[in-house]
């Protein structure tokens, strides 16, 4: 006679087999041939401030084939206060931010240089919210920094949690301005009054939210009063959906929080939550055009070159397989 199976077993059985599947799931393959086509077009170089670091693999799909430690942008030019780990395309982005609007809005606003920025991480695999059952961030694939803060030529420190709510004019300025001109380089482009979670500093990601005629989709909160930059007419299509809110890796750190996070990564500080000011977004007027000396590129050592290119905006434009597109919302 065939023995009855409680239904907690059966449950057990089901759990199982999730478990199971969640283990065959595959990065999707948009994300390792952005990061090849960033380096087969040079768009880096190799030096003491940008070197190769083996692939992260898991857990899970987490992780990049391509991974890069980095230590400073524009070859040595402005650092950050750490070591971080970023896919090729992040970096890319970085260091035309840096040198088209950071540098230039510095020099606008202070008559100085930026020399140093200061993050809260980069490559940390866990889920948005902290949530394990949660999509992945942004984060969980080095394709995402949170940038806290940067450091002047004369030693001035400019606070994105102190400055942005209470800073004096010239420094609210710097900071708005240099938020607004993240949304034309990233995809996404998250700050103070976005949410609670970001009132200390700016997500900056290149997840894919699908293409229209104007480029990529873009997600910048809050919206720059002059609109997110674009480089076509606007196509007519309706808004891209809204975005999932996150835990940022700002807070993964804390105690409570990282029993929650998948794996803590590298770059994972040590932060808690104060209560969140609530802000309103300002316009200003537009950076001055006072470009960095170009630096010659100097080629990477990659393998074949993969489907896919990346844009002048920093965004990668794939080649075929819709199915591996991240035309959802993507979390950050």
């Amino acid at each position: 006679m065939a023995r009855r199976v409680p239904p907690f077993s059966a449950g057990l059985v089901l759990l199982t087999l999730a478990g199971c599947s969640n283990y065959e799931a595959q990065r999707p393959a948009w994300r390792a041939e952005a990061e090849n086509a960033c380096i087969n077009q040079n768009l880096i170089h190799l030096s003491a401030y940008v070197e190769p670091e083996s692939e992260i693999d898991g857990p899970g799909i987490c992780g990049l084939t391509r991974p890069f430690k980095v230590s400073a942008l524009l070859d040595g030019q402005v650092a950050f206060d750490n070591g971080y780990t970023l896919d090729c395309p992040m970096i890319a982005a970085l260091n035309n931010w840096v040198k088209d609007v950071v540098e230039p809005e510095a020099q606008a606003r202070f008559n100085e240089r930026v020399v140093e920025i200061t993050s809260f991480g980069t490559y940390s695999c866990r889920g948005i919210n902290g949530d394990a059952g949660a999509r992945l961030s942004e984060h969980a694939f080095g394709n995402a920094i949170d940038v806290s803060g940067f450091r002047l030529a004369d030693g001035r420190e400019i606070s994105i949690m102190r400055d942005w709510p209470r800073g004096d004019p010239p420094t609210q300025a710097f900071l708005r301005d240099i938020h607004a001109g993240a949304c034309g380089y990233f995809t996404t482009v998250l700050g103070p009054g976005y949410n609670f979670l970001h009132y200390n500093h700016f997500h900056l990601d290149l997840a894919m939210h699908g293409e229209t005629s104007t480029g990529p989709r873009r997600y910048c909160e809050p919206a720059p009063a002059g609109g997110i930059p674009a480089s076509h007419p606007p196509d007519g299509l309706p808004e891209p959906p809204p975005i999932d809110e996150e835990m940022d890796i700002s807070q993964a750190g804390s105690a409570d929080m990282q029993a929650l996070a998948l794996h803590a990564g590298p770059d994972t500080p040590d932060a808690s939550l104060p209560p969140a000011p609530v802000e309103t977004y300002a316009s200003r007027p537009d950076p001055a055009d006072q470009d960095a000396e170009p630096l010659p590129p100097q080629p990477v050592a990659s393998a074949n070159p993969q489907a896919g290119t990346m844009g002048a905006d920093g965004a990668f434009s794939p080649e075929g397989r819709p199915s591996d597109w991240d035309l959802s919302a993507q979390s950050r």
